[in-house]
C-alpha cells in the first residue's frame, strides 16, 4: 500500500524552518537541472536495488522480494524482479503494508537461488539502495550473498549529506518533493523512484560549496570509503577551488534578523492577557480547540493557566502539582506565549526529559504558532556536546593521525561529510537529528565540552559557531526550551550562558534538586585525570608532542620549546602523583567500612579525618595538589606566550589549563574540605583492580544556592510536576528549591487533581506480613513467591522496582525459571544492559515483564495492557552510609523525617505514576514492605498516592485478589 502524504505544494514547506534563501532557490531548481546534467562514469552501469522483508531482524525475518534495476545515465538498461519463498508464513500486517501475499511467493525462488539469481544480475557492479545497511544484512544473510557487490551506497546517508535541509530523508518524501516516481511498500516501485532520485542526489552533492568535495575525498586516504570515488570524480569540476567553512558559515549566517529580545529587567511593568481572555482560550471555539479539533476542556488545567497568567502579573512563583491528565504543558504555555509576545521579551521553559523537549519543540509549539496571530518564534537549547565543534571538525578532516574508533572509520568519513554539508546550509541545529551512527564515531571527536571550548581563540566564535550561536539565536526567541542540566549550568557560569530569561516554566520540576545538585559538584576521578593527561601527552604524542613538532623551525623556537619542555616535565609528574594518589585512594577504601554492592561510596565527615588511614592519603593529595599547580603555571606560561605571536596554536595548551586547573581547585578543596557548603565523598568501584575512583563535593542546600543566585533574578517561576507534595504538604519541594528563604508573598503552593478517575482505574495492594528484609534468607523466599503469584495472576505486563541489584539479581534467578515454566518471560535489568532495550523490549511484547533498578522508577511509559502492575518490594530509602545522608544527619537532629522519608515518598509516587497514563490505563501497584502498616510514617506513603484507599491482604492472598481483580476490570471495559 503506498505511503500517504499530504501534497507540498511549494519546497519552502519541505525544508526545515530556518532554511536560507540561496539554499531554498537551489533545492527548488534541482529536479529540472538533474534532467540535463551528465555524471559521466559514476552514473554508468549502477545497479539500484530494494527489498521486502517478512519483519525488520535479519536474524528471524526473511526476504519476500528483490527488485534491481541497471541505470545507465537517465535510462535503465535492464530489470530483475523477483518475489522470495520464505520458511514461515507472511505475517498480515506484513501482507497488509506491502500487498504481497503468500500466494504470490508460494511458486517463488527459495532465498538462496533468489540471491544467486541476483548476484548474477548485478555482477559486481555498485549497489545503490536507500538505507543500504538493511537491504545488504538481509541478502548477505542468504548463503553466496556476500558474492552480489563488494560496492553498497547508501543513498540515506548520502541524502542527508547532499539534502541536509530537508525535512525528511525517507525516499517516498525525496521521490515526491522532486517529482519522482511514486514510492509504494514494493520493490519494484522503490527501485524506479530511487533511480529518479540518484540524479537528484548527485546534482545536489555538485552544488555543495566549492572545494568541500575534494577536502571530503582527500580526507583520511587510507581508510575504504564508498562515497570517496562519488566526491572525488564530483570535484574535478574545479579541481582547484579551496574550501573555506568560515566563508561558509558567514554566508549562511548573513540573513538572520540581528534584534534581540528586551531584557525583562528594562520593562516597567509585564503586559499579559487577562483572567478571561486566558479562560476564554480553553473554552469552545478558543485558540486551544483551534489546535486540537477533539479538545474537551477540562476545569483543573483553565485554574492552572490562570494561576501562571497570576504569577506572570504580579512578578512572584508558584508550585504547581498538577496530576496526569490535566494538561500541564498547553497550561503554561499560552500564558507564557502571550507574554512574550506582547512585552518582546524572551521566556524559558526547562525539563527533565528529552520526550518532554521534544513534545514541545516538535508538536505543542508548532501547533501554538500556527494558531497565533502573527506566530510564535521558538528554540531549542542544549549542552555543549549535543553540538558539532567546527575546530574540530576542521582539524579532523584534515588531520593525518589514524581515526579512533572501535568499529567501522568509514562512519566517522560519513559523519564529517553530514556535518559539513549541514553547517554549510544551516544558521543552526545539532547533531541528534543527523542520523550518525554514534556506536561507530567517537563524539569527543566532533563535540568540545564547556571547559574545552577555545571561545574567543576560535576562529568560529561566536557568530559562526554552532554552539555560542545558538545563545545568540535564542536572545531573539519569544520562547527557549532547554534542560534542567543546562539551566543549573547557567547559574553556575553566572549567566553567561543563556541568555537573560526571567520568566521560567520549570517542567518535572521534582527532579530539580537532584538534578542541581548534580551538576554543581565538584568531582576529581581517576578517568578524568588520565584523559586530560593523556590528551596532553609527551615529547612524541598529544597536544604537547604536536606543538614540539609545529614550533621547532619557527622564529624563536628556544623560547617555545623551553616553555614545551617545562609543560612536559611538570605534566610527567602531575600525572604520577595523581595515579598515586587514587591508588592510595583504593587502598583507604579497604580501611572503611562502608555499603555498597560494586560502587563504595565513602563519606569523608569529622572521623574519617581524624583517622591515621586519612592522615596518610592527604599527604598524597597534597602532593598532588602541589605538582598540579605547577603544571597550570607552565601551561598558562606557553598559552601566553603562543597567544601573542601564534594564536591559532594557542587554544589546546589554554584549554588544557584550564582543565588541569579545575583538577587543582577540585581537589584542594576536598583534600581540605573546609567550606562547609559541601559534603565530601569518595568513590570506589569494588569491581575494578584499578581506574574508577573519584572525590566528590556536593552542594549540601541547593535551596540556599537558588535563593541567592537565581531565585532573585527570576521574575516569575513556574515549578509544576505531577509529584512534589508529601502527604498533601508542599514544605519539602519548597524549602528544596529554596522558596522558603524568600519573602512573604514571593510564591503560592497549590495541587490540582488528576482529570483521571485513578479511584476506579487503580488499585494499591500492601502485603504487610512479609518477614523483615535483615533476616535475609526468610524475606528472600517470602518475596520470591510472592513476586511468582504477582506475574502468575496479571498473566506477566509487570514491572517490579529494586532499591538494589542484590536483591533484584538473586529474586532473578530464582523467579525466571518458575516463570518460565508457565510460559510467562521475565526480563532483568542486568549489569551493561541497555535500559533502552529494555523498555523497547518490554513495551512491544504485551506479556512480558521486568525486574528493574533505578532508570525505571521515572520516566518510563508503557500505557494500556503492557504494563497492568507495579511491584515495590522495598521502600526506597536513602542507604544510612549515603554522604548526603551522613552529613544532614551530623547537622540536624531530625534530618531523617526531614529529608529522607519525603525523597522516599516522592520516589514511590513516581513509580505509582507509571501504571496510569491515559483515561483507559487500568492497573495495581503492590507495596511489599511491612514498615508500610508496622510503622507511623508508613501513612506518608500511603496518604501521597493518587487513590486514597488500599488493601491491606497477606502475601499468599495477594495473588488471588489481583486474579479477581483483573477479571473485574477487563470485564468492565468489554
Amino acid at each position: 500500500m503506498p505511503e500517504q502524504h499530504e501534497s507540498i505544494p511549494a519546497i519552502e514547506d519541505a525544508v526545515m524552518p530556518g532554511t536560507p534563501r540561496f539554499v531554498i532557490e537551489a533545492y527548488r531548481t534541482l529536479a529540472e537541472r538533474a534532467k540535463e546534467r551528465e555524471f559521466g562514469l559514476i552514473e554508468e552501469d549502477v545497479v539500484i536495488l530494494d527489498t521486502e522483508t517478512t519483519g525488520l531482524s535479519p536474524q528471524e525475518n526473511e526476504l519476500i522480494e528483490i527488485s534491481a534495476a541497471v541505470l545507465s545515465g537517465r535510462e535503465i538498461t535492464d530489470r530483475f524482479d523477483t518475489f522470495v519463498h520464505p520458511t514461515t508464513l507472511i505475517p498480515a500486517e506484513i501482507t497488509e503494508l506491502t500487498g504481497i501475499t503468500n500466494a504470490d511467493v508460494a511458486h517463488a525462488p527459495d532465498a538462496r537461488t533468489a540471491v544467486a539469481q541476483l548476484a548474477e544480475f548485478v555482477g559486481g557492479r555498485p549497489v545503490v539502495a536507500h538505507n543500504a545497511t538493511f537491504d545488504r544484512t538481509f541478502i548477505e544473510s542468504v548463503k553466496g550473498g556476500v558474492d552480489v557487490s563488494s560496492i553498497w551506497i547508501d543513498s540515506l546517508a548520502l541524502s542527508r549529506i547532499a539534502l541536509p535541509r530537508l525535512a525528511s530523508h525517507k525516499l517516498s518524501y525525496i521521490a515526491e518533493v522532486f517529482g519522482c516516481s511514486a514510492v509504494s511498500h514494493r520493490a519494484t516501485d522503490d527501485v524506479d523512484a530511487l533511480a529518479g532520485v540518484w540524479r537528484v542526489l548527485l546534482t545536489a552533492l555538485a552544488d555543495l560549496p566549492e572545494g568541500l568535495l575534494g577536502l571530503l575525498a582527500n580526507s583520511h586516504p587510507d581508510v575504504p570509503w564508498t562515497y570517496r570515488p562519488i566526491f572525488s570524480y564530483l570535484a574535478q569540476e574545479k579541481p582547484d577551488a579551496v574550501f573555506s567553512l568560515e566563508a561558509a558559515r558567514t554566508r549562511v549566517i548573513s540573513d538572520e534578523p540581528s534584534v534581540e529580545h528586551i531584557d525583562a529587567d528594562d520593562l516597567p511593568s509585564l503586559e499579559v492577557p487577562r483572567r478571561d481572555q486566558v479562560e476564554a482560550s480553553y473554552a469552545p471555539g478558543g485558540l486551544v480547540s483551534s489546535m486540537y479539533p477533539t479538545y474537551e476542556s477540562r476545569a483543573e488545567q483553565v485554574e492552572m493557566a490562570c494561576e501562571v497568567r497570576d504569577a506572570l502579573a504580579t512578578s512572584t512563583h508558584r508550585v504547581i502539582e498538577a496530576g496526569t491528565g490535566v494538561g500541564k504543558s498547553m497550561a503554561y504555555l499560552i500564558p507564557f506565549a502571550e507574554a512574550a509576545k506582547r512585552n518582546g521579551i524572551t521566556v524559558g521553559i526547562a525539563t527533565k526529559s528529552n520526550n518532554l523537549a521534544d513534545q514541545l519543540m516538535y508538536h505543542e509549539l508548532p501547533k501554538l504558532s500556527e494558531a497565533l496571530e502573527g506566530g510564535l518564534s521558538y528554540c531549542a537549547l542544549k549542552g555543549f556536546d549535543h553540538y558539532p565543534c567546527l575546530r574540530k571538525l576542521e582539524r579532523l578532516v584534515r588531520s593525518r593521525s589514524d581515526i579512533v574508533t572501535t568499529r567501522d572509520p568509514a562512519d566517522t568519513l560519513t559523519a564529517m561529510a553530514v556535518i559539513y554539508a549541514y553547517v554549510c546550509q544551516s544558521p543552526s541545529g545539532d547533531l541528534d537529528a543527523l542520523g550518525i551512527r554514534w556506536k561507530s564515531v567517537n563524539r569527543q571527536d566532533l563535540t568540545t565540552g564547556s571547559r574545552e571550548c577555545a571561545r574567543r581563540l576560535c576562529p568560529f566564535f561566536p557568530h559562526k559557531c554552532l554552539v555560542h550561536g545558538a545563545r545568540i539565536r535564542a536572545a531573539r526567541a519569544d520562547v527557549v526550551v532547554t534542560n534542567h542540566s543546562l539551566l543549573f549550568r547557567n547559574v553556575a557560569a553566572d549567566g553567561k550562558i543563556l541568555p537573560p530569561i526571567r520568566h521560567w516554566v520549570v517542567d518535572e520540576a521534582h527532579a530539580v534538586e537532584k538534578e542541581a545538585r548534580r551538576q554543581w559538584a565538584v568531582c576529581v576521578s581517576a578517568d578524568d585525570s588520565r584523559q586530560v593527561f593523556e590528551r596532553m601527552g609527551g615529547k612524541d604524542a598529544g597536544v604537547l608532542g604536536r606543538l614540539s613538532h609545529e614550533l621547532a623551525g619557527r622564529d624563536g623556537s628556544t623560547l617555545y620549546m623551553g616553555l614545551v619542555s617545562r609543560c612536559i616535565s611538570t605534566a610527567n609528574r602531575a600525572s604520577l602523583t595523581m595515579a598515586e594518589a587514587f591508588s592510595g585512594a583504593r587502598e583507604f577504601a579497604k580501611t572503611v567500612r562502608s555499603g555498597g554492592y560494586d560502587q563504595v561510596n565513602i563519606w569523608i565527615g569529622p572521623e574519617v579525618r581524624e583517622s591515621d588511614d586519612w592522615s596518610f592519603l592527604a599527604s598524597s593529595l597534597l602532593t598532588a595538589i602541589d605538582a598540579l599547580e605547577e603544571t597550570v603555571k607552565a601551561l598558562r606560561a606557553l598559552a601566553e606566550n603562543l597567544a601573542q605571536d601564534s594564536p591559532e596554536l594557542a587554544a589546546d595548551p589554554a584549554d588544557l589549563e584550564r582543565r588541569v586547573r579545575e583538577l587543582f581547585d577540585g581537589l584542594k578543596l576536598i583534600a581540605e574540605g573546609t567550606d562547609d557548603r559541601y559534603v565530601y565523598s569518595l568513590q570506589v568501584n569494588r569491581r575494578l583492580r584499578a581506574g574508577g575512583e573519584a572525590f566528590t563535593a556536593e552542594r549540601l542546600d541547593i535551596g540556599e544556592t537558588l535563593a541567592e543566585q537565581w531565585l532573585p533574578e527570576v521574575h516569575t517561576a513556574i515549578f509544576t510536576s505531577a509529584t512534589m507534595s508529601v502527604s498533601g504538604g508542599f514544605k519539602h519541594f519548597e524549602h528544596a528549591v529554596g522558596l522558603d528563604r524568600l519573602p512573604s508573598g514571593s510564591y503560592k503552593s497549590l495541587h490540582l487533581d488528576s482529570s483521571y478517575d485513578f479511584e476506579s482505574n487503580m488499585a494499591v495492594v500492601v502485603a504487610g506480613d512479609l518477614p523483615d528484609p535483615r533476616n535475609r534468607d526468610a524475606y528472600i523466599s517470602a518475596l520470591e513467591d510472592l513476586l511468582f503469584d504477582v506475574h502468575v495472576a496479571m498473566s506477566g505486563s509487570v514491572l517490579t522496582l529494586f532499591t538494589n541489584r542484590r536483591d533484584m539479581e538473586e529474586l532473578f534467578d530464582l523467579v525466571a525459571p518458575r516463570l518460565a515454566a508457565e510460559g510467562l518471560e521475565l526480563a532483568c535489568q542486568k549489569r551493561m544492559s541497555s535500559p533502552r532495550q529494555l523498555r523497547d523490549h518490554f513495551v512491544s511484547e504485551k506479556s512480558s515483564s521486568l525486574f528493574a533498578l533505578k532508570a525505571f522508577w521515572e520516566g518510563f511509559d508503557a500505557s494500556g495492557d503492557t504494563l497492568r502492575c507495579v511491584v515495590i518490594p522495598k521502600l526506597p530509602f536513602a542507604s544510612p552510609t549515603d554522604p548526603l545522608s551522613c552529613e544532614r544527619a551530623l547537622r540536624e537532629e531530625r534530618a531523617w523525617a526531614r529529608y529522607s522519608l519525603p525523597d522516599a515518598v516522592l520516589e514511590v509516587k513516581q513509580a505509582a505514576g507509571r501504571l496510569i497514563r491515559s483515561s483507559s490505563d487500568t492497573g495495581v501497584l503492590v507495596l511489599a514492605d511491612s514498615r508500610l502498616v508496622s510503622k507511623g510514617y508508613g501513612k506518608k506513603f500511603l496518604n501521597s498516592l493518587p487513590t486514597s484507599s488500599y488493601q491491606r491482604i497477606e502475601a499468599k492472598r495477594v495473588g488471588a485478589y489481583l486474579s479477581l481483580w483483573r477479571r473485574a476490570h477487563e470485564h468492565g471495559r468489554s
